[in-house]
């Protein structure tokens, strides 16, 4: 299968993502497009549901564990599940057929933010230092967030850092996790002009998503901090420390442990920005 079904399956969730998380969850039936000769995508609604990551992670692990002998893939997202498989081992119908079945018996985990050690996913603690306002950054958008928002950078932090959130997709960039869904409050449209680069570790916020650039890269995102957590490591079996369905709790340093995970992370560059 094509880079390129994963990316429409990602690009369909993006698009979805800026709107209301859905209330009264509830977990839609799921639908089936075909996405190749050897994939086939299994989307349950456009809503950001913050019971849907859990519910995908167990999904998933459920189908690899029973179909393990027809299935070689499963890549989640916003609300739906590529499957890869051999498509001379099965029929497409069949395995709809028994995928439905699947998601069926799967329970539906309406309590995401559960301290319960049955609780889907794990949850991951992420140290950021929330810029001052005339911090000297090269993308330092603490101010603006300020202006458009109303509130005042403690409320912004007290927003930001304030809740758990979920992991909705793994994308853009290697270890670029999208993470929902950001307080009401805090909702701003993506840059009308995006930067050409924004460096590795900075926080960023657009509409209803907030998250880390794991690499220098471009983009449209409002900078509001720096994070030293690692969230890409090639040479490591699992190659992100988050998964979907997982929970990320943001916790706030002082700007001198900023500063020395900074100077730490440059030197291990070898000076690089």
């Amino acid at each position: 299968m094509s880079s390129d079904a994963k990316s429409n399956a990602n690009s369909l969730g993006a698009e979805k993502i800026a709107g209301e998380v859905a209330e009264n969850s509830k977990r839609p039936e799921p639908t089936f497009v075909h996405a190749g000769v050897d994939a086939v995508l299994m989307q349950f609604g456009e809503q950001l549901d913050p019971c849907m990551p859990g519910f995908l992670a167990s999904l998933r692990a459920q189908i690899i564990a029973e179909l393990n002998d027809v299935v070689y893939e499963v890549v989640p997202s916003y609300a739906s599940l590529l499957v890869y498989y051999e498509p001379r081992a099965i029929g497409t119908y069949d395995l709809e057929q028994v995928l439905n079945t699947i998601a069926s018996d799967t329970p539906w985990l309406c309590s995401p933010w559960s301290a319960d050690s049955g609780a889907p996913g794990k949850l991951v603690e992420v140290p950021i230092y929330y810029y001052e306002l005339d911090d000297n950054v090269a993308e330092n958008d603490m101010a603006f967030v300020c202006e458009q928002t109303g509130l005042a950078r403690n409320e912004v932090i007290a927003r930001h850092s304030g809740r758990d959130y979920q992991v909705y997709a793994l994308g853009f960039a290697p270890g670029f996790a999208y993470l929902g869904a950001l307080d009401k409050a805090l909702q701003l449209p993506r840059l009308a002009n995006p930067r050409k680069n924004i460096g590795a570790g900075s926080v960023g916020i657009a509409e209803a998503q907030t998250a880390v650039y794991p690499q220098a890269s471009p983009g449209g995102w409002h900078i509001i901090g720096y994070s030293p957590f690692t969230w890409f490591e090639p040479k490591n079996h699992e190659l992100t420390p988050v998964q979907v369905g997982d929970r990320i709790r943001f916790k706030a340093i002082s700007k001198a442990e900023y500063e020395h995970a900074k100077a730490k992370n440059q030197a291990q560059l070898g000076g690089a920005v």
